[in-house]
């Protein structure tokens, strides 16, 4: 077990990147049932409500679910008329997605994205991207920008932070500030639309999570 909150300060080599990955997964693959019933009732629709209302193209929408999980947010999608995918490094999560939803589910890490081009017009992206070490950041968004259509949305929701990454357990998040994720995001060419904290209504010392919600310019 790692320890708790401990932060790195230095970069991560191939090896590094991959035991991170490693360790992360496989808290996931060994707590995949547990994860289910604990978040399945989540409400997110403010989330998804943020990403579709931004979406300029007629509907059906091809929306990649980055980081689905076991695919509560696929089927909120696919109810809704239109054509999600999902996306996670856990094998057993692509499993239970699949299940749940009957939508396809890519089975990729986020160090490892091979995402067609110009397929989505939306990427969303709920309490999974902080699991990226902020070295490696600007590479996944990269994934994402190649993988939008021109005018595309992309929703992330991380928990915010005073910019330090590390291990909690088994798994590794980077928690940054709204102005450091603002700032990768924006130079891999994307155009901030809004952002807000959740869960709604609460003093911001109650609100863990930073929502952006972002375009990839139509020129």
């Amino acid at each position: 077990m790692k320890k708790e909150e401990e932060t790195t300060g230095k970069n991560l080599d191939e090896a590094g990147l991959a035991a991170l990955t490693a360790s992360t997964i496989g808290h996931y693959e060994h707590r995949a049932e547990q994860y289910r019933a604990g978040t399945w009732d989540h409400d997110v629709r403010q989330n998804l409500n943020a990403l579709l209302r931004h979406i300029d193209a007629a509907p059906p929408y091809r929306i990649l679910d980055l980081g689905c999980g076991p695919g509560r947010d696929l089927v909120a999608l696919a109810a809704l008329g239109h054509a999600p995918v999902g996306l996670d490094g856990a094998e057993r999560f692509c499993q239970m997605a699949r299940a749940a939803s009957g939508c396809p589910v890519l089975h990729q890490d986020f160090l490892a994205l091979e995402l067609p081009p110009a397929e989505f017009h939306g990427v969303f992206a709920n309490a999974a991207l902080f699991h990226v070490p902020v070295q490696e950041l600007l590479r996944v968004i990269d994934a994402v920008w190649r993988t939008l259509v021109r005018g595309g949305v992309f929703f992330a929701s991380n928990p915010h932070g005073d910019n330090r990454e590390g291990w909690q357990g088994e798994r590794y998040g980077s928690y940054l500030d709204y102005s450091r994720w603002h700032a990768i995001v924006s130079a891999g060419g994307f155009v901030e639309l809004e952002h807000y904290y959740r869960p709604a209504g609460e003093p911001r010392h109650r609100q863990p999570w930073l929502a952006t919600v972002f375009r990839k310019p139509a020129a």
